[in-house]
């Protein structure tokens, strides 16, 4: 397994997933603010969730960028469209299992079914993330792909 490949690599993968999940909010395509969704678990401060919520963005893609990679190991090739596909059952996963979940561990997320808290800062991301806007789906959708393709296609040239 090439772990510098995999440490650089999957930094640079989470780079672009989060560059395009940032120029998507600020192009008005989703609501969905994945540093601040993720550094509220930490601290209610905003700001400084939204730092530490970076920090775990980068961490989390750090773990899935070794899944990845341990897969190509074990399929003896890296490619992109390996990658894409990687990165589509990923997407699948986070959309229809771990974002659902999340109100149920989050501290400061409501949940649909009890509703709003005093300490309930966020609200529930539901099924495919549709609560944060229509089109969120297709946007983690692109900015996962292209994670998977980057992988693939760096740790290809290894």
């Amino acid at each position: 397994m090439d772990w510098a490949g995999w440490a650089l690599f999957g930094l640079v993968a989470t780079t672009v997933l989060t560059a395009v999940l940032i120029a998507a909010q600020m192009a008005g395509l989703t609501r969905l603010d994945l540093p601040l969704v993720l550094g509220t678990l930490v601290t209610a401060d905003p700001d400084r969730a939204r730092v530490a919520g970076f920090f775990l963005h980068l961490a989390a893609g750090q773990v899935f960028a070794l899944g990845y990679a341990t897969t190509f190991a074990l399929l003896h090739r890296a490619t992109w469209w390996l990658g894409g596909m990687l990165g589509a059952l990923h997407v699948a996963v986070a959309l229809t299992v771990l974002l659902p979940l999340l109100p149920g561990a989050h501290p400061r997320m409501a949940s649909h079914r009890a509703g709003p808290a005093s300490t309930a800062v966020l609200e529930p991301p539901g099924l495919f993330a549709l609560n944060y806007g229509v089109q969120t789906p297709a946007v983690a959708v692109v900015a996962h792909l292209a994670y998977g393709v980057v992988l693939g296609l760096l740790l290809q040239a290894r």
